[in-house]
């Protein structure tokens, strides 16, 4: 079993440094011409990263630039660059702070001007200015309320872009008429622009009828005046935005399946738009596991490779700590109890999972009974969404810290 687990930490290394976005965004400005002034905007958890590759493409030929960026991180200081680090996945204040330093300096901005806009997953919550009527606690509250009910990322986003001053297309208008080239890293099942960081410089195809429909179908609390807002429509037409998709979930998968291949198993890929619940995700694996191992599944024998990558979500139903790829590898944890020769993992390509230290779980058929030794029930840890604390117990947290990347996650069942 030691032998798997450290070929599951090869397929996370490898498959996590095929989707660093620093080749991806060199190439991206290799051939771009700009005439003008050149002023660099990045937001979200890859922006560091992607900031450091602008400054190494096209170096003295920025005039000034600004990071918004998750809490830890940034990698340090970078030439010509303000850093701002804030709230992620609930805004804060620093959030509010990022984007108004943002905006100041992109609002006298001129024909003549350019913006190099750098977009990745994470920048709906870093980069924040509410809508005028709308406070930052209104959209704090609003956004908790949505993430423990299980709403996913498109209908979240799809409340925040007619919250905010600065999503839905709204920085394009912001930006005048200065040329804004995006260059973005995708978190979004399907690459959705107008849904990735909540769409700043992209048109917006989500409806104010829509946002009213999410808020009826999770039965949200939220005030009239909020009301009022949501029924105002975003940008439809953006005119002066060139965008350009550097890096997806889908070769997440690919380069995890070429690692896997490499270490010697078969890798099928069931999918990368993977988007139910987390716990019915890990019974699902755990499901195809048990058929694999007995031999009852008709087209996929060991030694082989399985996997999914896309965005599950949680439903808070406890009060424990943990995110999406604790709990789906908690849940897998309980359907493969005593199946020797099967490690499941699922991770954030991120390395962050929910308000954790850990980028998500790593199991294996005799996890349960290493999580019993706390005396308490498993199930009990499951129900609780208490996953963090139950694979702590077991040593089945993955800690990789931040990646510098974030293209969704990957779950991976590895059978021998």
């Amino acid at each position: 079993m030691a032998n798997m687990r450290e070929d599951a930490l090869k397929i996370i290394n490898d498959s996590i440094e095929s989707v660093l976005p620093e080749a991806s965004v060199m190439k991206a400005l290799e051939n771009k011409k700009f005439d003008g002034n050149i002023v660099v905007v990045a937001i979200g958890k890859a922006a560091w990263n992607m900031a450091d590759a602008t400054r190494k493409a096209i170096g003295d030929s920025i005039t000034k630039g600004i990071i918004v960026t998750k809490y830890d991180h940034s990698k340090g200081p970078i030439d010509g660059f303000e850093i701002i680090e804030a709230g992620h996945p609930v805004p804060d204040e620093n959030s509010v702070i990022g984007a108004t330093k943002v905006l100041e300096l992109v609002n006298n901005l001129t024909e003549n001007d350019n913006v190099i806009f750098l977009i990745s997953g994470g920048g709906s919550a870093i980069f924040e200015k509410p809508m005028e009527g709308v406070s930052l606690e209104n959209i704090m509250d609003i956004t908790n309320q949505l993430l423990g009910c299980g709403a996913d990322i498109v209908e979240i986003n799809t409340i925040r872009k007619h919250l905010s001053a600065v999503k839905g297309g709204k920085f394009a208008y912001q930006c005048g008429k200065a040329q804004i080239f995006a260059i973005v890293l995708s978190d979004v099942l399907g690459d959705r622009l107008d849904s990735i960081a909540s769409g700043p410089a992209y048109p917006d195809s989500s409806t104010s009828q829509e946002a009213f429909n999410i808020i009826d179908r999770y039965k949200l609390e939220v005030c009239e005046d909020i009301r009022k807002v949501l029924s105002i429509e975003t940008p439809k037409v953006v005119k002066n935005c060139e965008t350009v998709i550097t890096g997806s979930v889908t070769a997440l998968c690919e380069a995890a399946a070429k690692s896997a291949e490499e270490l010697g198993y078969k890798p099928v890929i069931l999918t990368s738009t993977l988007d139910c619940e987390a716990k019915d995700a890990g019974k699902f694996i755990a499901s195809l596991a048990r058929e694999i191992k007995t031999g009852k599944h008709a087209f996929i024998t060991p030694p082989c490779a399985v996997i999914a990558g896309g965005e599950t979500v949680v439903k808070l139903r406890g009060k424990g700590k943990g995110g999406r790829n604790q709990e789906l590898a908690l849940s897998a944890a309980l359907g493969i109890k005593g199946l020797e020769d099967v490690v499941i993992f699922s991770i954030g390509s991120d390395g962050t999972d929910g308000p954790t230290d850990a980028a998500g779980g790593m199991v294996d058929g005799f996890s349960v009974d290493r999580i019993k030794q706390s005396r308490v029930e498993p199930e009990v840890y499951l129900d609780n969404n208490d996953s963090y604390n139950a694979l702590k117990v077991s040593g089945d947290l993955i800690i990789t810290g931040s990646t510098g990347t974030n293209v969704n996650d990957v779950v991976v069942l590895l059978c021998k």
